[in-house]
């Protein structure tokens, strides 16, 4: 369902977009008490989430989107939170977009006739307008990041032109209304980097020995190569969990569960991290976690080494 006209952009270097140096993060200066409570908001968000995990979770954090979604808010000079939560506001407005043309949708034709080939017909549906909604869930996502740019109508009229995509603005504002409503105006919901930001200043608070923020700007880069190579890593990581290197599509459902679990892909990426900067006693830097912890760092520093 991926854009060529969005894939084709071209290329620059991404090093400062993902190096942090246009983020004000410091660490070290939340209070105790108001780190426990978002830790422990963090952690029971993310419980609920694995409640509710949809089946066609992950179907469009495809490698070449993910890029596309990055190579935008790098274009348009957006804090990489903007794109981590861009990309997760595509694959929950998506997903329940999907759900509900589903179940809307009438197999029969006007003469009663059962069509077979409905799935086609709801992917011209969703493919019609997908370019559209890409970009209005960056242009959300950037309106959720205060202290950095937000991109406006005129902004994105001018960029959408610019890669062969002209809309009115009320389309835009369509758009922005359809994907809102879908999720029932909850777009405010934490993202992966926003996990390894708070695991980092919670480990910052336990070990100050610990170089926090050199280590943040690692981290980046490694959960930005992880979105890249989700699909290698988490296999890799199912072979190792089930020990069968051609796991049932039973087994891929229920790992559905470890794919979509933030906090445990935000501890490897932070033991992987570690592990790179070679901080002395890595292994301590996330301590008590269970073995789904310690076989997602396996199965991204493994990713890394391959690359």
């Amino acid at each position: 369902m991926q854009d060529n006209s969005f894939v084709s952009l071209p290329i620059k270097d991404m090093s400062k977009f993902f190096s942090g140096e246009n983020a004000t993060l410091k660490f070290g200066e939340a209070p105790f008490s108001i780190l426990y409570d978002f830790l422990t908001d963090l952690n029971n968000t993310n419980k609920q989430s694995l409640n509710n995990v949809s089946t066609y979770c992950g179907a469009f954090k495809d490698r070449r989107l993910v890029e596309c979604v990055f190579l935008i808010c790098e274009e348009l000079r957006l804090d990489p939170l903007a794109a981590y939560q861009a990309i997760e506001l595509l694959e929950r407005f998506m997903v329940k977009h999907l759900e509900d043309l589903i179940c809307a949708y009438n197999p029969c034709g006007e003469d009663g006739v059962v069509c077979v080939n409905y799935s086609d017909s709801i992917f011209i549906k969703l493919s019609k307008k997908f370019s559209l909604h890409v970009f209005s869930c960056i242009q959300l996502a950037s309106k959720l990041t205060l202290h950095g740019n937000v991109i406006d109508n005129n902004t994105a009229l001018k960029f959408l032109k610019s890669v062969g995509h002209s809309y009115a603005k009320e389309t835009l504002l369509e758009s922005e209304l359809r994907i809102l409503k879908t999720l029932n105006f909850c777009i405010n919901v934490p993202n992966p980097l926003m996990y390894v930001e708070t695991l980092l200043e919670v480990l910052g608070y336990n070990d100050v020995s610990t170089p926090v923020p050199q280590l943040y700007l690692i981290c980046q880069h490694v959960l930005r190569f992880t979105y890249l190579q989700r699909k290698l890593i988490y296999h890799s990581l199912l072979v190792s969990a089930t020990k069968c290197t051609k796991p049932s599509t039973e087994k891929r459902v229920k790992f559905s569960e470890v794919t979509e679990d933030c906090m445990l892909l935000s501890v490897g990426v932070i033991a992987a991290g570690a592990f790179i900067l070679n901080i002395p006693n890595w292994e301590k830097v996330t301590p008590q976690m269970g073995c789904a912890h310690w076989l997602m760092i396996s199965a991204v520093q493994s990713a890394l080494f391959i690359s």
